[in-house]
């Protein structure tokens, strides 16, 4: 780690990358994101489930993208702390020479990028440190490894919901839409309340009141203006655990979460 990342990483605060790891089951947190992650998952438990179908929403995506769609590119946006399959080596096990920029803010995470996300040897893996709200400087700087003449996914998973103004998020998807090419595909997912509502709106507010961060919860029709414009896939924009699932899912593999995703062509 730097002296620059050692000055801005404060392990006082939890972090919304560092307590998502917890609960995947990762190591890569601190006794605050664990003590935050337990009073959250005491008062709403199926943050686990929702993690873990999140996780399995993305590999399922991104190995769609990549096999039938021939996307070779990726804009990874708020990826936080790598875990186990990671976008780029989901994308790269289907396609060797797919290209991956990672983007986040933290530092913690910024360490971990450098020393973890390795790419083959036939494509590329990058990492930008910088902030969601600032899409322009984003796009400038994945430019360096991405070729925006050709077709771009932009994910976005679990991070507008951080954006507290839907119409500020809304622009913020707009301005980084506005950069890719037609034939560029949008995967979005985040946390609903439309199924266990009243408890997970309880325990997002033990998160909004001890991290600097606040997230939000959005009824799925506040999601879907994230995709007006574009050439929504079937199934549509479902919870996590109905899109495109294993054709041999069953019981706890397609329970319904509160975590809406979908995935849009960019006409």
């Amino acid at each position: 780690m730097t002296d620059s990342d050692a000055a801005k990483l404060d392990t006082s605060v939890p972090h919304s990358a560092r307590v998502w790891n917890y609960w995947l089951g990762g190591k890569d947190n601190f006794p605050v994101d664990r003590a935050v992650g337990d009073d959250f998952a005491n008062l709403y438990p199926d943050i686990t489930v929702v993690a873990r179908h999140s996780r399995a929403f993305l590999k399922r995506a991104v190995t769609f993208l990549v096999q039938e769609r021939g996307i070779r590119q990726f804009l990874d946006i708020g990826t936080g702390m790598p875990t186990a399959e990671n976008t780029h080596q989901v994308a790269q096990a289907a396609a060797p020479e797919a290209r991956i920029v990672y983007v986040d803010n933290d530092p913690l995470v910024l360490v971990h990028a450098r020393a973890l996300l390795t790419s083959t040897s036939e494509g590329k893996t990058d990492y930008v440190d910088a902030n969601l709200h600032e899409p322009a400087e984003i796009i400038e700087a994945a430019r360096g490894t991405l070729n925006f003449d050709e077709p771009v996914c932009l994910i976005l998973m679990n991070i507008l919901g951080h954006v507290p103004d839907l119409d500020q998020a809304v622009s913020i998807v707009r301005q980084l839409l506005a950069e890719l090419p037609p034939g560029s595909y949008f995967l979005t997912a985040d946390g609903t309340n439309v199924i266990d509502g009243p408890a997970f709106e309880e325990a997002i507010g033990v998160w909004n009141a001890n991290a600097p961060l606040s997230y939000h919860l959005r009824h799925p029709d506040e999601l879907s203006r994230f995709l007006e414009g574009l050439e929504v896939l079937e199934p549509g924009l479902v919870p996590c655990s109905k899109w495109r699932p294993a054709a041999d899912a069953a019981g706890e593999n397609l329970r319904e979460v509160d975590e809406f995703g979908a995935v849009a062509r960019k006409p």
